[in-house]
């Protein structure tokens, strides 16, 4: 992994209208960038590069940089919570905050989506959100809404997922998945992660085993 690029703080812009304030950023032998988004090594959001549209690098750390990054453990405990209510599995809800936000409790899509799970004003107001950067509220209402679309098309979570992305009416438009590039992309990329964090899980637990097992000869 290449030497991390420091400057105070960095102001990337993506071509799909995203904004980071990053801490530092890693170019990864994958042609991947790794940005971090608050001081220390866990909170981060890896891009391709070619998805970078340009960077300004910040003179000095904005508050909210240093402030609205959730905690991992936070953001994983209300996962957790909110899964358990709406009966979705915590790692679904990882993927969709590591896809939307990057873990970012303050980020803005262009289109004006807020918070970890990237609500539009009027769906968080619809689902009694008060305050999207507040990410209780926000994976709150968010998982109340992926469970409404999860219902709405019989638990098929492509479907649902393309209509977080792109909204209900783009779905039923189409009679599936839109066309779009965009949302045809964080389709794939969800799922893809969910898949990622499940083997992982089933990886952590089989080794888990295996050492209690070990453990008792």
């Amino acid at each position: 992994m290449a030497s991390p690029v420091a400057h105070a703080y960095d102001h990337v812009t993506l071509r799909n209208g995203f904004s980071y304030d990053c801490a530092h950023r890693e170019a990864l032998p994958d042609g991947r960038v790794r940005l971090f988004l608050s001081s220390g090594d866990s909170n981060y959001i890896d891009l391709p590069a070619a998805e970078i549209e340009s960077v300004a690098t910040l003179p000095d750390p904005p508050a909210a940089a240093k402030t609205s990054a959730a905690s991992s453990t936070d953001v994983r405990s209300l996962l957790s919570q909110a899964g358990q209510e709406h009966d979705i599995d915590v790692e679904l809800l990882a993927s969709i905050v590591h896809a939307e936000s990057g873990g970012y409790a303050h980020a803005v899509s262009r289109a004006g989506a807020q918070g970890l799970m990237q609500l539009m004003p009027s769906t968080a107001h619809n689902l009694g959100v008060k305050d999207s950067f507040q990410p209780e509220q926000n994976i709150n209402g968010g998982t109340a809404y992926l469970d409404a679309l999860l219902t709405k098309y019989h638990d098929n979570l492509a479907l649902a997922l393309a209509a977080y992305n792109a909204g209900p009416a783009a779905v039923d438009k189409y009679h599936g998945i839109p066309p779009y590039r965009e949302t045809r992309a964080y389709v794939a990329r969800v799922m893809t992660e969910f898949k990622r964090r499940k083997l992982q899980l089933a990886h952590q637990q089989s080794v888990q085993t295996a050492d209690v097992v070990a453990s008792r000869r």
